[in-house]
């Protein structure tokens, strides 16, 4: 498309920015032509990714770098770039022979390009999809922390730029990451930077290849009509700039022609058909302070015909970022709509350049704003670099920079992963996946071991080694050791302890509440339903208090065996204390002192002779005889002492008469085919009759607990230790 007044305007506010650059290169009057003849050996026989000729691409980057204003020695450095791959020592060779800033130019450049270039790869192959505008966005940041040399964008927006224009009129599709690129890395770089000629081309040819169909339809709509709206809208601004300076007002007007990006931007935004699209036919017309504004905007609603919704004063009430202006749609005795816009100077500089090109605007007082040109009193250079600080302040939403504590470095994919200043490979690790960083036993940075705690630097490729499974050590919360800088990944090891140490606790709690299951005989009790018989959500929960012993297991042998039910006072059984000790007919308990009271062995502890015995009273049933070191018959002492009475082992009434008890057994063993079989043979061949058995297996680990017949307890334990000696045993007891 023409370009008009506008673009021609700006570009001498370009080339002031360009000229705040040149300070830093020295200005030898060869400088381009050596440059070039240093390069051709290397670069003329040579062709890019994209298929063009290397040398053919850095004669097109110099001369668009000479159209934006740069020097002949800016220039020259779109040589030496490309000559770095191709040179053993590149900093040392172009130090020598053009000086340490053209080789430092060269060598970031350089650099920068093998970043993107991966970056590239990567989403070509699909890697890195899963959230483009975040990848776009963090692009973006790198591109800044690379580029603090302004040179570096220029050099990198002209190579981009040829890009497109080369694959234009070769009639190739880009790469759709190139254009992608493009359009949402290096465009809105170059509006920041005011730098309006490549920006507008750069989006229409990005977006010529991501989307040919609606671009084509498009310029189709536009090509039209587009001589006769061009001769219209310049017999418009003729007109009305003369008119208006005729009403006294020093106002310049310009034609502000619509791109195709830009127009298809407001159609999607406003959801307007072509036809809506009000700003085709446009117009800007600067004055000199606010209250020509006014005047200009009554002059002109008294000559047009305006269009009240779509009237916007923007003076009165800015945008949140400072952007000021009056914006009406009119239309003319035809009917048709023209947009205008209406400022000052200021507020034109604003809008163009951002709060940078305020400032500079401000500080340039009635010298004028040519762009922070050299003639200023202030460093023009400072300017610049506020161009990009206030493109920073664009992406984080806040005043403070984003590169001073900020780094970014490279998957081996091409993912770029943004860490803090001084981060190591275990805070990348930790940033790339959390159980990335858990397994993190090594790094490589640029494929070169190095120590875990070896501090990043930008655009550097990290690869972690990684242990198949594990965890961190505690030496990365060390401070004075210096593993990992980053507050995200310090929380995350915090956390991995804390995890295990809770596991820990719960195994333990586990453990102590299976064992008592086991004591008890109540092993196919389902944990979760005694869990919440306890008020507890999981089994989890109570695991963990009693682990932490908060909670004792007396609370879960009360639920597992609740305690009798108290006799009434008046329904005691008084008993007296007798001189002589009966017999008992079937040589089971005698009661002291009592005569054929009914009597029953407690199946909780399940006593045998010789254990020592107590009894206690209870309610229809006699009494019961626990062990004495039964925790059941402590607990019912403890709460009604006065119903406990002695009791002792019978004698039978005849020699040699045989009398057993049913006695429980746990084991605890490895689970195997046979285990039960082989305990029960030693049983057996003990002559011990097994009266019940119940097991259960759980991750590896048999518990079995057997009911067995002994008339001794005594000999039950040599029984015992023949069953601890059967494979897999760890241990077989009495209940």
């Amino acid at each position: 498309m023409k370009s008009t007044g506008a673009e021609h305007a700006d570009a001498g506010q370009v080339a002031g920015l360009i000229a705040a650059t040149e300070q830093a290169l020295p200005q030898h009057p060869d400088a381009l032509a050596r440059a070039r003849a240093f390069a051709e050996p290397f670069i003329a026989s040579e062709t890019l990714g994209t298929g063009e000729n290397t040398l053919a691409h850095a004669d097109a980057v110099a001369s668009i770098l000479k159209f934006m204003g740069g020097s002949q020695a800016m220039q020259a450095a779109s040589y030496l770039v490309y000559a770095c791959a191709h040179l053993t020592k590149p900093q040392e060779v172009i130090a020598k022979a053009f000086g340490e800033s053209y080789a430092a130019l060269a060598m970031e450049t350089n650099k920068l390009v093998r970043v993107q270039q991966q970056t590239r790869d990567a989403q070509d192959a699909g890697q890195l999809v899963d959230d483009r505008k975040a990848q776009t966005e963090t692009v973006r940041k790198m591109l800044l922390a690379f580029s603090r040399d302004l040179r570096v964008v220029m050099l990198r927006l002209a190579s981009r730029l040829q890009t497109l224009r080369w694959h234009a009129a070769c009639k190739t599709a880009a790469p759709p990451s190139v254009a992608r690129e493009a359009l949402n890395v290096f465009a809105p770089l170059a509006n920041r930077l005011g730098i309006w000629q490549l920006k507008w081309e750069m989006e229409d040819l990005a977006f010529r290849f991501l989307e040919p169909e609606t671009y084509r339809t498009v310029a189709g709509l536009l090509d039209q009509k587009r001589a006769e709206r061009e001769q219209y809208v310049e017999q418009l601004r003729s007109q009305l700039q003369a008119q208006l300076r005729a009403q006294g007002i020093a106002a310049s007007v310009m034609g502000r022609p619509k791109h195709i990006y830009s127009i298809v931007k407001k159609m999607r935004g406003k959801s307007l058909d072509f036809n809506q699209v009000f700003d085709i036919r446009a117009l800007r017309v600067i004055v000199p302070d606010v209250k020509d504004c006014y005047a200009a905007l009554s002059w002109v609603h008294q000559q047009f015909t305006p269009v009240v919704e779509e009237f916007d004063d923007y003076i009165a009430r800015p945008k949140p970022n400072g952007y000021q202006s009056l914006h009406t749609i009119v239309r003319d005795s035809a009917g048709r709509p023209i947009e205008i816009q209406i400022r000052t100077q200021a507020m034109h500089d604003h809008a163009e350049h951002g709060v940078a090109a305020h400032w500079a605007y401000k500080e340039a007082g009635t010298k004028g704003y040519a762009g922070v040109a050299a003639s200023g009193d202030y460093d023009a250079k400072i300017a610049v670099l506020r161009q990009l600080l206030a493109w920073e302040r664009d992406l984080s939403g806040s005043a403070s920079g984003l590169f001073e504590d900020r780094i970014y470095v490279l998957t081996p994919d091409a993912a770029i992963v943004e860490l803090p200043q001084g981060a190591t490979p275990v805070d990348f690790a930790y940033t790339v996946h959390t159980n990335l960083g858990h397994r993190c036993r090594g790094a490589r940075v640029d494929g070169a071991m190095v120590p875990l705690n070896t501090a990043l630097q930008n655009g550097q490729t990290v690869e972690v080694v990684a242990a198949k499974e594990g965890g961190p050590s505690r030496d990365w919360l060390n401070a004075e050791l210096g593993f990992l800088v980053s507050h995200r990944a310090r929380a995350k090891v915090r956390a991995w302890f804390n995890e295990l140490q809770k596991h820990e606790t719960i195994a333990r709690g586990r453990d102590a509440v299976e064992k008592l299951l086991q004591r008890e005989g109540r092993t196919v009790v389902k944990l979760e339903d005694l869990a919440s018989q306890l008020g507890f959500k999981s089994a989890e929960d109570l695991f963990a208090v009693v682990g932490k012993d908060e909670y004792s297991l007396r609370n879960i042998e009360t639920v597992l065996r609740p305690p009798q039910a108290p006799l009434p006072v008046d329904d005691f059984l008084l008993l007296r204390k007798s001189r002589h000790v009966p017999q008992s007919p079937k040589g089971g308990v005698l009661v002291v002192g009592v005569d054929s009271l009914m009597t029953q062995l407690a199946k909780c502890c399940r006593p045998a002779p010789p254990d020592t015995i107590g009894g206690f009273v209870t309610r229809g049933k006699g009494v019961s005889i626990h062990r004495t070191d039964c925790s059941n018959f402590r607990e019912l002492a403890a709460r009604s002492a006065e119903r406990v009475i002695e009791v002792e082992w019978g004698r039978p009434k005849a020699q040699g008469e045989a009398v057993v008890y049913p006695v429980d057994v746990g084991v605890e063993a490895a689970d195997r085919q046979g285990l039960l079989r082989d305990i029960s043979e030693v049983f057996a061949k003990e002559k011990m009759n097994v009266i019940g058995v119940q097991t259960q297996s759980v991750k590896g680990t048999a518990w079995m607990t057997f009911t067995v017949e002994v008339s001794d307890s005594g000999r039950l334990n040599k029984v015992l230790s023949l069953v601890a000696e059967v494979r897999g045993v760890r241990w077989a007891k009495r209940r």
